[in-house]
């Protein structure tokens, strides 16, 4: 995906401050946070959405979820909460079609979301 914007991250053809990464995901701060730690996680493997991946997938959505509970610890929100989120598709507010998990935390995230 020549043009996708988060495969340029992976491959480093943009820079970006990494957070975290390992073998099978990416991570760094959101450019437009919303809250004081906010944190995109993605995986290496280009998928434009969620809705994309197969059953065969469900061990990099596991892998995703556990690499955001270590940029908790790594943030210091673990203890005091934080919230995953993923969107999907244009009505589900996603702007950047490479899948991507959402860090928030560093403060009180109210439900529902705004």
């Amino acid at each position: 995906m020549s043009e996708c914007l988060f495969c340029k991250i992976v491959s480093r053809t943009i820079p970006a401050a990494l957070v975290y990464e390992d073998e099978l995901v990416v991570a760094f701060n959101d450019i437009n946070p919303q809250a004081p730690t906010h944190v995109l996680v993605i995986p290496r493997k280009h998928a434009a959405s969620i809705a994309e991946l197969q059953d065969s997938d469900g061990g990099l959505l596991g892998h995703l979820m556990l690499a955001g509970n270590k940029i908790a610890k790594l943030k210091g929100i673990a203890d005091t909460g934080y919230r995953f989120v993923v969107n999907t598709g244009a009505h589900g507010g996603q702007s950047v079609f490479h899948l991507h998990l959402h860090v928030l935390g560093g403060r009180h995230l109210a439900w529902p979301p705004g």
